[in-house]
């Protein structure tokens, strides 16, 4: 795996927000949907990645030898195992863009799956 670094990361977040642009042009429904389906998937979409990711730093953050065992540090962690939680809980969404597609009738990755299976 290729290094990561805060440039990848914020080139990602860069592409959302060109994402979010995108969408507050008024695209074609259908095309919005397909673009925004990677980001809802129920096993790799955005939330549950991102979950991941929270629950990923917790454990880093705790099992690091020079973290601080304080209650704050403890409560911090506490904190982003809560979000990660919540986070993975909106999993989903997935169903609403389901819901989209059959309301406008889309054929575009209508088929049950995961994106990456389509």
């Amino acid at each position: 795996m290729p290094a990561l670094t805060p440039d990848n990361i914020h080139a990602l977040t860069e592409t959302l927000a060109d994402l979010t642009d995108y969408l507050r042009e008024n695209p074609d429904p259908a095309q919005a949907l397909a673009l925004v389906e990677p980001l809802l998937d129920e096993y790799t979409g955005l939330p549950v990645q991102l979950a991941d990711v929270l629950r990923a730093l917790a454990r880093a953050v705790q099992e690091h030898p020079d973290t601080p065992r304080t209650a704050q540090g403890d409560l911090l962690i506490s904190e982003l195992r809560t979000a990660a939680w919540e986070l993975a809980d909106q999993h989903t969404l997935h169903h609403v863009l389901d819901e989209l597609r059959n309301l406008y009738g889309s054929t575009a990755g209508s088929e049950p799956g995961c994106c990456q299976c389509r």
